[in-house]
C-alpha cells in the first residue's frame, strides 16, 4: 500500500468519551451527601444569578437575539421575564450565574466552576417540562435537576483532577461545554450513540483561550464565557438528537485530534504515554466525589485562590484601619496557583481585572473590613486611591507547603497568610487561613452562612413573601425534589 494514502478504518469512540457516556446513562446518584450538597449548590447558584441582575454590564447581554421572538414552551431566565429558546436561555442563565465570580469552585490541576452547568441544565429541564405537560406527559422534577447537577460537577471535576488545560493555554470553560453536553443530552433523551456524537463535537470545537483571564488582557468575557460554553453544550446535544454523526477519534486521531493539536505542549501535569502523545489522566471513575467536596464562595465574590487572603485581611482590619498611611509593606504568603493566576501589579483596567487580582482583593478588606461586588466597580476604585497605595506595598511569597497541600487529595487547602509591617518597626501578627469558609472541612460553619447569602440575594429581586416561599421550598429536600421543574421556575420569574 502506498505511504501517501490514509488508512480509512473508522475507529471506535475514544474511551474517554465512552466512559462519560456510560456514566450519565447508567449511573444513579444515591449519595445523600451529594444530593444535599447539590440542593445547597442550587440555592447558591440561583442566588448568584439574581444578584448579578443589579449590574447593567451583565443585563445588557440578556434576552432574545431577535426582539419580540415568541418561543413555544420557552425556557425562563430566573429573576427576569424572558422566555427564550433553550440555547439562548442557557447562555443567559450561565451568564448571570458567573458574572460576579461568586458561585462554587473546584480546584485541582485545572480549576473551574461546575455550577456554571446549571445554565444548560435548568434551561433544558424547564423547556422539556413545559413541553411534556402540554403533551399530557409527566414533567421532569427538580430531583432530575439535582441528579444532573451532580453528574455535571463530576464530569468537569474528575477531568480537572490531573489535567491542566490552562498550562496549554486553554480555558476551563472547555470542561463546562463537555459536562453540559453530556448531561443535557441525557435530559433530552439521547441514546448512547447520540450522546457519544454530541460529546465528540464538544471536543472538536475550537476551544476558548485563557487570554481574557490574565494580565494584561483580563476583561468581562470571563464573566460570560461559561454561559457561552453551557449554551454550546445544549446546541450540540440538540444536533446529535437530530441525527448529526459523531467524530469517534476526536481525541486520539494522529495529527488532527485534540491531543495532538491542543494538548501536546510541554506540560508537567499531563500523562505522557510511551508513544510520546499526551493524553488525559483520569485517576478515578465517575461517581459523586466532586459535588461532595465542592468549594462554596460564601463570604466574598472573589476568585477562589484569594478567598483565604480576604478572610485574613478582614481579621486584620481592626488593627490597621487607623494606620493605613503608616504601612510600610504587606506580605502575602500564598501558593503557586494563586501566584500564576491572580498576582498582578500595575493599573487595573476594569472590574473583571480587579476581581482577579490577589493584591486588590486583599487591599480592599484590609482598608474597609469587607469585600462586595460593588468594590470592583470603576467609581469605587477611583474614589479610593488607598487601594492602589496598599497594592504597591505588597510582597507575594510562595510557601511550598501551601502549594503542596493545595494539590493533596485529602487536604485540597487554599491557604493564604497576611502580615502588615509599619514604618515605626512594629507589625501585626501573621494571620493564616488555610481552609476557606466554603471548604468541606468547614461545612457546619459554612452552610448557615450560605443560606443567609441566598436569602439576601433573593431579597434583591423578589418581595419578602415570595423570597420566604422560595427559601422554605429549597430548604425542604423532599418537597423540592418532587416539584416539577416548570413549577419551580414559576417562582423565580418576574
Amino acid at each position: 500500500m502506498s505511504a501517501n494514502v490514509d488508512l480509512n478504518n473508522r475507529p471506535d469512540y475514544d474511551p474517554v468519551l465512552q466512559d462519560i457516556a456510560d456514566y450519565v446513562l447508567e449511573y444513579r446518584v444515591d449519595s445523600p451527601l451529594a444530593l444535599d450538597t447539590a440542593r445547597h449548590c442550587l440555592m447558591d447558584t440561583l442566588g448568584c444569578g439574581l444578584l448579578a441582575l443589579r449590574f447593567p454590564e451583565c443585563t445588557k447581554h440578556l434576552g432574545p437575539l431577535v426582539e419580540g421572538t415568541v418561543v413555544p414552551h420557552g425556557a425562563r431566565v430566573p429573576g427576569t421575564s424572558y422566555r427564550l429558546d433553550p440555547v439562548k436561555a442557557a447562555w443567559d442563565i450561565g451568564c448571570i450565574v458567573r458574572w460576579l465570580d461568586y458561585n462554587d469552585t473546584w480546584l485541582a490541576a485545572e480549576w473551574g466552576h461546575p455550577s456554571d452547568n446549571l445554565g444548560g441544565i435548568l434551561a433544558v429541564a424547564d423547556h422539556l417540562s413545559q413541553k411534556r405537560v402540554a403533551n399530557g406527559e409527566a414533567p421532569l422534577s427538580m430531583g432530575d435537576v439535582l441528579q444532573a447537577m451532580v453528574m455535571a460537577h463530576e464530569i468537569q471535576g474528575v477531568l480537572a483532577l490531573d489535567n491542566s488545560f490552562n498550562r496549554v493555554g486553554l480555558d476551563h470553560v472547555l470542561l463546562v461545554k463537555v459536562a453540559s453536553t453530556a448531561v443535557c443530552a441525557r435530559l433530552m433523551g439521547a441514546n448512547r450513540e447520540q450522546l457519544l456524537a454530541a460529546l465528540s463535537h464538544a471536543f472538536v470545537d475550537g476551544q476558548a483561550l485563557r487570554t481574557y483571564r490574565h494580565a494584561p488582557n483580563a476583561g468581562s468575557r470571563k464573566s460570560w464565557a461559561a454561559g457561552d460554553a453551557s449554551s454550546r453544550g445544549v446546541r450540540l446535544a440538540d444536533m446529535a438528537l437530530r441525527g448529526e454523526m459523531g467524530i469517534p477519534g476526536v481525541l486520539s486521531a494522529p495529527q488532527w485530534g485534540f491531543y495532538d493539536v491542543l494538548f501536546s505542549h510541554t506540560n508537567k501535569d499531563l500523562a505522557l504515554k510511551p508513544e510520546g502523545q499526551r493524553r488525559f489522566s483520569l485517576p478515578q471513575g465517575y461517581a459523586s466525589y466532586v459535588m461532595e467536596n465542592i468549594l462554596f464562595k460564601i463570604s466574598f465574590p472573589a476568585e477562589f485562590h484569594a478567598q483565604t487572603a480576604c478572610e485574613a485581611a478582614v481579621a486584620l482590619h481592626p488593627q490597621v484601619r487607623d494606620r493605613l498611611q503608616e504601612i510600610e509593606r504587606i506580605v502575602i504568603t500564598t501558593h503557586e496557583s494563586a501566584i500564576r493566576i491572580i498576582s498582578k501589579v500595575g493599573p487595573l483596567a476594569n472590574a473583571a481585572d480587579r476581581d482577579h487580582c490577589l493584591q486588590y482583593m486583599t487591599a480592599v478588606p484590609l482598608a474597609f473590613g469587607t469585600l462586595v461586588a460593588e468594590h470592583y466597580e470603576d467609581d469605587f476604585h477611583a474614589a479610593h486611591p488607598i487601594i492602589d497605595q496598599l497594592r504597591d506595598k505588597m510582597q507575594i511569597v510562595e510557601d511550598p507547603r501551601y502549594t503542596r497541600e493545595y494539590l493533596e487529595a485529602d487536604k485540597r487547602s487554599i491557604a493564604n497568610a497576611v502580615q502588615v509591617f509599619f514604618a515605626d518597626g512594629s507589625c501585626t501578627e501573621q494571620v493564616a487561613v488555610e481552609y476557606p469558609i466554603g471548604h468541606r472541612r468547614r461545612r457546619a460553619e459554612g452552610i448557615p452562612l450560605l443560606e443567609d447569602k441566598f436569602k439576601a440575594n433573593l431579597a434583591t429581586r423578589f418581595s419578602a413573601q415570595r423570597s420566604a416561599q422560595i427559601f422554605d421550598l429549597c430548604r425542604d429536600p423532599v418537597r423540592l425534589s418532587a416539584m416539577p421543574v416548570h413549577r419551580f421556575v414559576d417562582w423565580l420569574v418576574i
